[in-house]
């Protein structure tokens, strides 16, 4: 898919649903909740970067893109399930669960430590829906999946490319970097997807309960890493974070953290089953 893509450019007609799997569907639903949701974002860094025009342009495409990948994916849950409702759905999510979008300043100290952690949230998106585009057998959900994996490994490079100028500015170490990373990565266990996934699918069925939530979100997400995915993203963490691996080491800590996730969704699968 060319960048610049837009819903026409998907071949609605391909859709084959004897391909789709019901346990991606909800991760899509979901999804489309947390990518619609740009809009928030971007006013949010238009704010913290509220004296840099040329990132505010930037981040301003950034979230038309991200709002667009919201519209892919609800389109295609609404092929697969004409009784989702995403518009209520979207509503339900930002009762629950919203940014600060009024802050002026980062809550991660700096500027830097602003665009260290965005690069964090693109590696993650890449990788994601680079791993549902590999593993999903449905071809419009393959192609829509390319076509956001693309987008977003472009985004990181938008926020990469960020940093390294307020780096000059701010200084930020290595040691800051990282313990900005790490605490982004963790935070893939707080209430956006978590919610996201409830306001998606359980809303109306049962109580918001976090962790069961993020169990059942996480439980087919990390079922569908590989090898190639967790490598590139752990060489996409380390550039943010300004640490140099070398090849035989980011293998073995791709590795390291591929068995991890994997036992992990084993973990996660009697949520499923609950």
């Amino acid at each position: 898919m060319k960048a610049g893509w837009t819903l026409d450019d998907i071949e609605w007609d391909r859709f084959d649903a004897s391909k789709v799997d019901p346990e991606v569907v909800k991760l899509v639903k979901a999804g489309a909740l947390v990518e619609h949701n740009g809009a928030d974002y971007t006013d949010y860094l238009c704010n913290v970067f509220s004296d840099d025009p040329g990132f505010q342009a930037l981040a301003r495409k950034w979230g038309v893109e991200e709002v667009q990948h919201g519209q892919a994916l609800a389109r295609w849950a609404q092929t697969v399930d004409p009784e989702f409702d995403f518009d209520a759905a979207f509503t339900r999510f930002l009762d629950g669960f919203r940014p600060d979008v009024d802050a002026t300043e980062s809550i991660r100290g700096s500027r830097s430590g602003e665009l260290v952690a965005r690069c964090i949230v693109e590696t993650g998106t890449s990788s994601f829906y680079s791993a549902i585009a590999e593993s999903t057998e449905e071809p419009v959900l393959r192609q829509i999946c390319r076509a956001i994996a693309a987008d977003e490994f472009r985004h990181y490079k938008l926020f990469y490319d960020a940093l390294r100028r307020y780096l000059e500015i701010e200084g930020l170490g290595r040691i800051g970097r990282l313990k900005i990373a790490i605490g982004r990565i963790n935070e893939t266990e707080d209430d956006e997807l978590s919610y996201a996934y409830y306001a998606a699918n359980l809303f109306g069925r049962e109580d918001y309960d976090r962790e069961r939530c993020h169990q059942l979100y996480m439980a087919p997400v990390y079922r569908n890493y590989r090898r190639q995915h967790m490598e590139k993203a752990v060489a996409m963490i380390a550039k943010a974070s300004g640490i140099r691996l070398y090849e035989p080491v980011r293998r073995t800590v791709a590795a390291v953290m591929l068995n991890r996730i994997h036992r992990q969704a084993d973990k996660f699968e009697g949520a499923r089953a609950a």
